[in-house]
């Protein structure tokens, strides 16, 4: 069958798409990228065949032209934000908070990401006729052209689905207002694109027909959608293992790392890392941080037992870790976790507060929100991950509910199965 992917030109988002994408095509399968055209470079570095569609666009320029300024912007990185706060307290959502939430995140968020794709994007599908439309969860361009064309179409989750349960919770209350008030921003925006295209707005353009989730059980936010679970297999880009890694550690090796979208679209890292190295320089540990350069600058001295980097491939440094410290992205968290190794999460944008909650309370780590991480917060938590059984014991137990997991290779077989059954019903 012809597959077709497509994702807003954010690299973390991509890279979390890339091994299904490859298990298809090394099944027998067309696969096919779409993208913005500056980003074709990332795609085919990936050694996927790319399609530039649309127009290359800066979302910093669209939000300033609607007022949001940079310092706006910084204001509301902290946390999830309306509508997606929902997840955190489901029994005290409000519809008007729901609502204005979906009315910003349609204006500020989900039409500067796809309206330089729509067109683009249906032109190709219409083109190519594919039968499967494979989208992440902000690029509703993808449900946009499968309708256009005919195809079936599933969103790939790249963190926990807050965007699956707050729109859960969004229908449940729209339910219970009186008819004049059941305005739905998301469903008004994608049905505008409906009758330009020639079809009706239904449900599954929210969230897919089905949906493929790369965590286990234990990590997922509860919804009633259609799932198909798949393991996580990391993928970072181009790598390469550096010799200093080639022998086993000669003391318990911590890794620190902070991803990359702190200091790719904001103004740094959230918490002080040289207060961090400074509380763990006492201890008998290897501290390896991979730390962006610009903030490296901002360091006025470097522990002796800690090893600065700006990057260095996680799966491969994770397999030598006795504990690792960081901000809860979804590739590190996951990563760490294939390897039963326990974290500790300083989480604060966006879903990394609900991720490290539901890591927590699984039992594999420890987790304090950036805003409260201290030094010596940080080193009395990393302690009692190499000190107390009960981090590593459950760092296995998820370890071995991952890899219990089908893998992307056989997860295919299944995705076959469930294109033909909704193209049959489309």
């Amino acid at each position: 069958m012809r597959v077709l992917f497509t994702a807003s030109p954010e690299k973390t988002i991509f890279l979390a798409m890339v091994p299904l994408a490859w298990a298809l095509r090394t099944a027998g399968h067309e696969v096919r990228f779409a993208g913005s055209p500056s980003f074709t470079g990332t795609i085919t570095q990936a050694g996927l065949t790319a399609v530039p569609v649309g127009r290359d666009h800066d979302p910093t320029r669209r939000l300033a032209a609607a007022g949001v300024t940079p310092e706006i912007l910084e204001e509301t990185r902290a946390g999830l934000g309306a509508p997606w706060d929902v997840v955190e307290d489901a029994a005290d959502a409000r519809w008007d908070h729901l609502l204005q939430g979906y009315r910003e995140a349609v204006d500020y968020a989900f039409k500067p990401v796809n309206f330089p794709l729509i067109a683009g994007l249906v032109d190709f599908a219409r083109s190519w006729e594919p039968d499967l439309v494979v989208w992440d969860s902000l690029t509703y361009a993808g449900p946009i052209a499968a309708k256009a064309c005919g195809a079936a179409h599933a969103r790939l989750l790249w963190s926990v689905d807050v965007f699956g349960a707050t729109r859960e919770r969004f229908l449940a209350l729209k339910a219970e207002q009186p008819p004049p008030r059941r305005e739905d921003p998301l469903a008004d925006w994608l049905g505008g694109y409906g009758r330009k295209y020639g079809f009706e707005f239904t449900e599954d353009m929210t969230t897919g027909n089905f949906t493929i989730d790369q965590l286990p059980a234990c990590l997922r936010l509860e919804t009633g959608l259609d799932l198909h679970p798949v393991r996580y297999v990391p993928y970072g880009g181009a790598a390469t293992v550096p010799k200093w890694l080639w022998a086993p550690p000669e003391r318990p090796r911590i890794a620190l790392t902070f991803g990359t979208t702190a200091t790719d679209q904001f103004a740094g890292y959230a918490l002080d890392v040289q207060a961090i190295l400074e509380a763990l320089s006492d201890l008998p540990v290897e501290v390896v941080a991979t730390i962006a350069e610009a903030e490296q600058e901002k360091l006025t001295s470097v522990p002796d037992n800690a090893r600065l980097l700006p990057y260095v491939p996680l799966h491969v440094l994770a397999p030598t870790c006795a504990a690792a410290i960081h901000h809860g992205g979804f590739g590190t968290l996951n990563t760490f976790a294939l390897h039963a190794v326990p974290q500790l999460v300083l989480p604060y944008h966006f879903d990394e507060p609900v991720f490290a909650d539901r890591y927590t309370a699984q039992g594999a780590g420890l987790g304090i929100h950036a805003g409260e991480a201290t030094g010596g917060r940080v080193r009395d938590a990393v302690l009692r991950l190499l000190t107390e059984p009960a981090f590593r014991e459950r760092a296995v137990v998820l370890r071995d509910e991952m890899h219990a997991m089908a893998s992307p290779n056989e997860l295919v077989p299944r995705l076959e199965k469930a294109t033909a059954q909704h193209r049959a019903e489309g």
